[in-house]
């Protein structure tokens, strides 16, 4: 029996002309008409790889055997590696003549060093290929295209220009996703809430199916496209596309992130602002121990209270005291395999419930007071910073310390035989010593305006929560589960000692 072996991957037959129709019907002329074949077709699969379907069928065959002759078009398509191609090729001739349609093979020392020189030239080929292609995509991110549909929900791929655009009725999704997380007012309750409303509208994924996961609706939440970048290069995949072949889990090769400085930022439409996109990621540092579990019982700080002793969450329970029960905050862990047992920290429901909500209402009135204050005497000011006009002259001055390295390392080129060479070695070093000296300061002072506007970050959330907490006062709607929700968006967390000192930690 004579066995056909051809293969194409997408990619060749887009570009290189590679048609399976036509390697079958050269390699059925070089089998003779009328001879009995069987074909062993691998449609769209790399030569990358030897774990493809066709070809390894082939194979199963060839030791069983039922092959006398193996006819292929070319021995790229038996493998685009040159050890992989030898060792198919080694396979087939124990068992099988082995012929190729377009070049002569012979099995003399002469015929195998020629043919492992074009496997060689293949293997090479097959490089310099992925190597444009890679270039290629590159140099158009760089010049702020996007390379590939890249399937974004609330985005489309404009192929023409290369593009995403807002798809509007799914960017209306999106923002009502960062808003019942951000800002919920009951409707639900953290990640799995919103994955359950939104399956209960019936909405459709960017998949178009019905069904909503919490996973899917942490992707969007955490996909920092939204606020207007997109990277490109941010994730390193080599070797990931044999992962498909490969049974056993431990086999295939994870993706991995690059550095940062590797990746490529392309502009796209703002669906969603800086300040809520980082808002929500201080509220996704917090939510699995905010919304885990649920309890029989609602406790106004639920997912806030952590011992300042050990570490622990204080969680409400209802306990027995003298005969009479009582609710309280305790860090005392019961469940198996919890790995810190808790101090036996422990306080009334109603005495830290009623202390934190006076502090924060203290700190509503302040602020509000100082805000209107503030709105009435308050000028415009649209100066920068000390701190930006710092790091401005410490990158105009790195400019020019590179652009006098580089006159002085000309100058000393082209005059060698008059110029002090150790004079102009010093000078270097100086301008290394200074450049090192800058590099450090900027780094601090990028360190500092970070933090600043940080706290001014902090600031707006704030006075949002002041906005909502006078409304609500004044329509009387503060119910124990909105309270909760304006607690959760003021204080990160609230440290619990022993000796009864109680700590406020904002977000």
């Amino acid at each position: 029996m004579i066995a056909l072996y051809v293969r194409v991957s997408t990619e060749e037959q887009a570009k290189s002309g590679y048609s399976l129709q036509d390697q079958i019907h050269q390699c059925r002329d070089k089998a003779g008409r009328n001879a009995d074949c069987i074909e062993y077709v691998d449609d769209g699969y790399s030569g990358e790889f030897l774990e493809r379907p066709a070809l390894s069928k082939l194979r199963n065959d060839l030791r069983e055997g039922l092959i006398n002759k193996v006819i292929v078009y070319d021995p790229d398509r038996l493998s685009r590696k040159l050890a992989n191609q030898l060792i198919v090729t080694e396979e087939i001739e124990k068992r099988a003549e082995l012929i190729f349609v377009n070049s002569e093979y012979k099995n003399t020392p002469e015929g195998i060093l020629f043919y492992q020189m074009r496997g060689a030239f293949s293997e090479f080929e097959k490089a310099k290929i992925k190597e444009r292609m890679t270039n290629g995509r590159r140099a158009k991110a760089r010049k702020n295209k996007v390379v590939k549909d890249v399937k974004v929900y609330g985005y489309k791929f404009n192929k023409e220009s290369q593009e995403l655009e807002i798809y509007e009725p799914e960017a209306k999704i999106v923002r009502l996703i960062f808003e019942l997380f951000t800002d919920p007012r009951g409707r639900v309750q953290g990640i799995n809430g919103i994955a359950h409303y939104l399956t209960d509208k019936g909405i459709p994924t960017k998949k178009r199916k019905g069904v909503w996961h919490r996973q899917v609706v942490r992707q969007i939440l955490m996909n920092e496209t939204y606020t207007g970048v997109f990277y490109h290069n941010k994730w390193n995949t080599d070797g990931m596309l044999a992962n498909k072949y490969k049974k056993n889990p431990e086999d295939k090769i994870p993706m991995t992130m690059r550095p940062k400085e590797e990746w490529i930022p392309v502009e796209v439409p703002v669906i969603i602002e800086k300040k809520t996109f980082e808002y929500a990621q201080k509220l996704l540092k917090e939510s699995r121990r905010r919304w885990a579990g649920t309890s029989k019982n609602t406790y106004l700080l639920s997912g806030l209270v952590r011992c300042g002793e050990c570490g622990n969450t204080m969680t409400g329970r209802r306990a027995k005291n003298w005969g009479t029960y009582i609710f309280e905050y305790s860090d005392v862990k019961n469940t198996a395999g919890a790995k810190h047992k808790g101090c036996g920290n422990r306080i009334k429901c109603e005495d830290l419930d009623e202390a934190v909500w006076e502090a924060f209402v203290n700190l509503m009135t302040t602020k509000g007071q100082s805000l209107s204050e503030a709105a009435a005497t308050t000028e415009d000011d649209t100066d920068i910073s000390f701190e930006e006009s710092e790091l401005q002259r410490i990158d105009a001055r790195l400019e020019q310390i590179k652009a006098g390295r580089k006159r002085l390392l000309n100058f000393l080129t082209m005059n060698a035989d008059i110029v002090d060479e150790e004079d102009i070695r010093n000078q270097l070093i100086d301008l290394k010593e200074e450049e090192d000296q800058l590099l450090k300061l900027k780094e601090e002072t990028a360190a500092l305006l970070d933090e600043m506007q940080q706290e001014e970050a902090n600031d707006e959330i704030l006075s949002e929560v002041v906005e909502e907490y006078l409304q609500a006062e004044k329509t009387k709607t503060l119910t124990l589960e909105r309270k909760q929700e304006l607690l959760r968006k003021a204080i990160r967390e609230i440290r619990v000692y022993p000796s009864g000192k109680v700590e406020f930690i904002r977000m």
